[in-house]
């Protein structure tokens, strides 16, 4: 909620997240996104929308190391642009690949001048959307399957807005020897209101590794009789130097008018990346392509002949980007550079670096600096940024912190503090002058949490704006065993739902992540890895003194999409000495096991029936065992005595424990 200082208060409320089912080895998804929005005043009128924008299917097929999708999808390619449809889609997943022969996950940078929130969209469906504190971000958890073009728009609590879009490419990739990786797609175009588009397609994508060094590559995209692309490409390790790669991709577009106007034309692409080990740094120059003319991408030829008719192709496009560590010097420096022009429209281009530098600071240690600083030619519209920033660790989680911030309207100077609080939760206050000389102040908070991760935020500008907001990230799983809320990591991805034994409060150990069982002791680990080995533990230093685990690791391996289920063994209760005897005025033999209902073992018996007896609840059964057989059980009494001395017990045979018997 934002409130200008001459203007009416306005509202807004927005989301997107993925429900959906499992069905054997089908993964049933539906992508949900949504808004709100209202302005207070005499003639106000809210704003609602609500899309469900996607629909689909998808399964693992181990056989072939292949993932099927059917429904809505946004066609996906190594080689060729993205567009909606409504099909069927076959391809070697690359998740079911050692990591080094996996495709990459593009990041997105910039700058926010204020608490702001950041949308990533593709084609009008929102991929990611996020808040982030005023000073610069990097935003580098989104799908390794995010290809094409991306729209970011980051929407300040001035409310101000800037957009600009990121074109991912993938860096060069190899083929094992001997080895094919294939996509084979069938559909018809949709828009985003799935509205058909054009005449049915089919494409198929290929990769073989030729030998050690050199991969062979391709594709096709064939319409019925409009349009048609042929692409073929070679990549080639050159080991000390690099992986680079090279293709050529040749259309053909036939669109309506006098005559049909028919368009040839080819569209060249180059890619390089490099490891500098010696120099701890990487060079990729991603996808440099030149296109003629004439040269149509499905989505143009699309756009041109059922969308607005706009037949504006693009001519150039290249991305550069360095990294580079100054180990001697404690520096870190990271540098962007983009650049694409049309045939018929202004050129854009974007810069951005970024140099950072930890040191000591008299008693304070880590202390550091940070410069950043971008520039956007859209258009013929020129904006520009810079961004400078000193923290000061202060001990016990604290930090202090300037910024200097630097744009086209002005100059604006914070100074912060930051606390990290016990439980993970932090905290960040600012106050100075914003770009126009103007008192200035924000408040950003974030809990994560075992349910979800909340952010909240607070700015204020004198005789400008004041502005409230809060942003909340989280799931819910159901399965047969149970239900659970739970944070998430990538919406609708590969979970892991674990038990202990009814037992709440449990710490469970994820990957970077501890989260606590529910009520019913059920909790969800999210951050699981598809087609690996996942091991999830049980934070043994961090229970209760009445708890114990005897089984603290369970693993699993789990397909995409995937919810697995693992029980741990947990044992509640109070612990005390006991003796046991039996019916006949015995005693168990030694080395005979005591366990619970769960099978738990709370005890091992030892000479004339005493044993250190685990998991004490009132009314408890126990059984004992010996010789590999369950002999008798025990009830344990309600309400339990003092504890302090042996707690005497008598062993039955389970059909006389009807009764709570108990010898006193």
């Amino acid at each position: 909620m934002s409130k200008p200082a001459k203007s009416n208060s306005a509202r807004s409320l927005s989301g997107n997240g993925t429900g959906g089912i499992n069905l054997g080895p089908w993964r049933l998804r539906a992508d949900w996104q949504g808004s709100y929005n209202v302005n207070a005043g005499y003639a106000s009128r809210a704003e609602r929308r609500f899309d469900w924008s996607r629909f689909y299917a998808f399964r693992a097929i181990a056989a072939l190391h292949a993932q099927l999708m059917r429904g809505e999808n946004f066609f996906s390619a190594d080689i060729f642009d993205s567009f909606r449809y409504l099909g069927a889609r076959l391809l070697s997943d690359d998740n079911m690949l050692p990591p080094n022969l996996r495709g990459y996950a593009p990041e997105v940078t910039g700058v926010a001048k204020t608490n702001a929130k950041v949308t990533i969209s593709q084609q009008g469906r929102v991929l990611y959307q996020t808040t982030v504190a005023a000073g610069p971000f990097r935003i580098q958890d989104l799908s390794s399957a995010t290809n094409g073009t991306l729209d970011v728009k980051i929407e300040e609590q001035d409310g101000s807005v800037r957009t600009f879009q990121v074109t991912t490419a993938s860096i060069p990739y190899l083929t094992r020897p001997g080895q094919v990786r294939y996509k084979v797609a069938l559909g018809k175009p949709t828009d985003f209101q799935r509205r058909s588009q054009g005449p049915a397609f089919a494409s198929a994508e290929f990769s073989w590794g030729v030998n050690n060094g050199w991969s062979l590559y391709g594709g096709s995209i064939l319409t019925g009789g409009d349009y048609y692309a042929l692409a073929l490409g070679i990549g080639r390790d050159l080991l000390a130097l690099g992986a680079l790669s090279f293709d050529i991709t040749q259309s053909r577009a036939q669109l309506p008018g006098p005559g049909f106007l028919i368009l040839n034309g080819r569209s060249y692409r180059l890619s390089y990346s490099k490891r500098f080990d010696e120099y701890n740094s990487q060079v990729t120059f991603a996808g440099y392509r030149f296109s003629e003319r004439n040269f149509m991408s499905t989505a143009q030829y699309l756009d041109a002949r059922y969308g607005s008719g706009n037949i504006g192709n693009s001519k150039e496009l290249y991305t550069i980007s360095l990294t580079r560590q100054f180990i001697s010097l404690g520096l870190s420096a990271y540098l962007n550079y983009s650049h694409q022009t049309w045939w018929n429209r202004p050129s854009n281009d974007n810069y951005s670096l970024s140099l950072s530098r930890y040191f000591d600071l008299w008693r304070f240690k880590n202390a550091s600096v940070s410069l950043s600083a971008y520039r956007t030619l859209s258009n013929g519209y020129r904006d520009d940024g810079f961004y400078l920033s000193m923290s000061i660790p202060w001990g016990n989680g604290i930090t202090l912190t300037y910024d200097n911030q630097t744009s086209r309207t002005g100059t604006s100077n914070m100074v912060g503090y930051f606390d990290r609080l016990s439980d993970g939760d932090s905290y960040n206050l600012k106050v100075g002058n914003d770009e126009h000389g103007q008192a200035s102040g924000s408040a950003y908070y974030t809990h994560d949490g075992s349910l979800a991760q909340m952010t909240a935020n607070a700015s204020y500008q004198d005789a400008t704006y004041r502005s409230i907001g809060m942003s909340l990230q989280g799931g819910m799983t159901a399965t047969a065993q149970g239900a659970a809320l739970h944070r998430i990591n990538l919406p609708g991805g590969t979970r892991m739902m674990v038990d202990t034994d009814g037992v709440g409060g449990i710490p469970i150990r994820g990957y970077g992540t501890t989260v606590r069982t529910n009520l019913f002791g059920k909790a969800v680990i999210s951050d699981v890895n598809s087609y690996y080995r996942n091991a999830i533990s049980v934070d043994v230093n961090d229970l209760a003194d009445n708890v114990d685990a005897t089984r603290s690791v369970v693993q699993g391996t789990l397909t995409e999409g995937a919810i697995g289920y693992r029980r741990f063994g947990i044992i509640a209760g109070e612990k005390a000495m006991a003796t046991i005897q039996l019916t006949d005025g015995g005693t168990p033999p030694f080395g005979a096991i005591v366990s619970n209902d769960a099978g738990n073992q709370t005890g091992i018996i030892s000479d004339n029936g005493s044993v250190w007896l685990t998991g004490i609840a009132p009314g408890a059964l126990m059984n004992v065992r010996w010789d590999g057989k369950t002999r008798c059980a025990i009830r344990l009494p309600e309400p339990l005595p003092d504890l302090t001395h042996p707690l005497p017990l008598q062993c039955r045979p389970h059909h006389d424990q009807t009764n709570h018997e108990v010898k006193h």
